[in-house]
């Protein structure tokens, strides 16, 4: 099976064209965990399957790490895009792309580097319509009262923290704190993915504000740990920003692999993330 390790921001996954490689819905949360495992595997955050589409230019099947399925990379959709263009699958620069029932809009932007075997320049960045964000507690889902969450208290690990959650197609617990470079998520981590609270866990971000247009964060990523990015988390951190009145509408999202760029319209609700997609290596499995 021919595979391409890609990252976004150091967000890595494992790419493998689905209509060429078709594999067995049973066997993927196995393979996934496999193919994702850093020491006996290929290493990554997880696999993407890349699969033609009816209602999309293309189709975007992820798992995490654990071999959960998810809805939503910002990262791996990003790359989804480099992939198809950049393997000439698409001869456009505005595409597509459908996960888990729910279509984005891409931009794809062209840089310098040509690839020898398709003969044109390759993707190096690309922005994406990431859609409106999603605050009813049961749709993100999150147990609370009332129409949102935002700066609730919540109890983990014998400590009180605040959190804002949000949906971008997956759920987010936003939480801003200080010293958040020395934070010990492999200890906290997991004990917010797994509150009582997130019926379906949850992605956490710790963010700490630099300015009203920088922020730094570090995420704790269901299924698969702390990422060194997470695009769909960005997005909620700019959306728990503007609700907390700490951030303007468009940040700089400083992560451990990089920044990515945030921008909420708010006349037309929608958020659009613009970052890296990055070839690491292809191979054989």
């Amino acid at each position: 099976m021919k595979f391409t390790k890609m990252q976004g921001c150091g967000n890595d996954y494992i790419y493998i064209d689905g209509a060429a490689k078709q594999v067995p819905q049973e066997e993927k949360p196995e393979l996934v965990r496999r193919l994702s495992d850093r020491h006996f595997g290929i290493g990554g955050d997880g696999v993407i399957f890349i699969h033609p589409s009816d209602v999309a230019d293309f189709e975007m099947e992820m798992y995490n790490a654990d071999g959960t399925r998810a809805e939503m990379c910002g990262n791996g959709i990003r790359c989804v895009g480099k992939y198809v263009y950049d393997k000439g699958l698409t001869d456009k620069e505005h595409i597509t792309v459908v996960s888990a029932g729910a279509v984005k809009y891409l931009d794809l932007y062209i840089g310098k580097q040509t690839d020898r075997a398709v003969g044109r320049p390759m993707v190096d960045k690309v922005r994406v319509n990431m859609g409106s964000p999603i605050f009813q507690p049961a749709v993100i889902p999150v147990e609370a009262d009332g129409e949102q969450v935002v700066d609730e208290p919540i109890c983990v690990d014998g400590q009180e923290w605040r959190m804002t959650c949000v949906s971008m197609g997956n759920p987010h617990a936003v939480v801003f704190t200080s010293g958040v470079a020395d934070l010990p998520l492999e200890q906290i981590g997991p004990q917010f993915e797994n509150h009582e609270r997130f019926p379906r866990r949850v992605n956490t971000e710790f963010v700490e504000i630099q300015d009203r247009k920088h922020v730094f964060m570090r995420v704790w990523e269901r299924g698969s740990g702390e990422t060194l990015a997470c695009g769909t988390g960005c997005c909620a951190v700019l959306v728990a920003g503007v609700l907390n009145d700490l951030t303007d509408s468009e940040i700089t999202v400083k992560v451990l692999g990089g920044e990515l760029q945030i921008a909420w319209d708010r006349q037309e609700n929608l958020i659009y993330m613009t970052g890296p997609a990055v070839t690491v290596f292809e191979g054989e499995v």
